[in-house]
């Protein structure tokens, strides 16, 4: 399984904030453009917090093993697997809900601050924002806690023949 790359995710985030950006200049010139949810900012907290406090498990628990206490519980591979798979897809995500967001609330920030109800709407696409890099942070942690002794991306495929 390959590590993600912040580049990647900065990438993501990027085009999305552009496309939202456009797209919310687009709808709001031939209507009204929605608003953003109250639920956005916690939802990806919610996730952040999740994906945290698995990491920290995880380590104590890999921490545990590596000591040999007695009565330490190990990590099955399969959980591992799965807690890195759930942390690069949230990442994924993450990067691109956050740039959505983003891009939205350059368009509220640069164009409709005159309503109070706009500018509520850019606070929370602004904390969207931030709990999205959370959630990222806290993937990538998780990722890092669960990374094996040998795993290095820059190893070659296949090793030279002798």
């Amino acid at each position: 399984m390959k590590q993600l790359r912040p580049a990647v995710l900065t990438g993501i985030f990027a085009v999305a904030a552009v496309l939202s950006w456009a797209g919310a200049r687009l709808w709001n010139a031939y209507g009204t453009l929605p608003g953003v949810p109250l639920a956005a900012p916690i939802v990806l907290a919610v996730i952040a917090v999740v994906l945290l406090a698995t990491a920290l498990s995880l380590r104590a628990r890999l921490k545990a093993q590596r000591e040999r206490r007695p009565g330490a519980k190990g990590v099955e591979p399969l959980m591992a697997a799965r807690a890195v798979v759930f942390g690069q897809a949230s990442a994924l995500v993450a990067a691109l809900v956050a740039g959505m967001y983003g891009g939205v609330g350059v368009f509220l920030l640069t164009e409709a601050m005159d309503v109070p109800a706009r500018r509520d709407q850019a606070w929370y696409a602004a904390f969207s924002v931030l709990a999205g890099a959370a959630v990222i942070a806290a993937a990538l942690f998780l990722e890092h806690v669960l990374k094996l002794p040998g795993d290095d991306d820059e190893s070659p495929e296949a090793p030279a023949p002798a």
